[in-house]
């Protein structure tokens, strides 16, 4: 049986682990992928939304565990990934 991965409070404290853990003693299978925005946001757009569908964007939003704006700029991202 593979171990619990620890909850670590610091990012020191992540460093180390990495640097001295074996990490296949651990399960990791509830780990989820996590990705990262370097790009600046430099340009800004105005949308009119359906209240019903400002609403159910936030919700979604909030069920991945990222802000509404950032969701709806992955969600533009990923359709535009799509068509290439």
């Amino acid at each position: 049986m593979k171990k619990k991965f620890p909850k670590l409070k610091t990012d020191k404290a992540a460093e180390t682990f990495v640097d001295e853990a074996d990490l296949t003693q651990y399960d990791l299978s509830g780990m989820k992928p996590v990705s990262f925005e370097f790009q600046p946001k430099d340009k800004s757009i105005t949308m009119r939304l359906p209240e019903t569908l400002f609403d159910a964007i936030k919700e979604e939003a909030e069920r991945s565990g990222v802000p509404y704006q950032r969701f709806i700029r992955q969600t533009l991202e990923n359709a535009l990934h799509l068509g290439k």
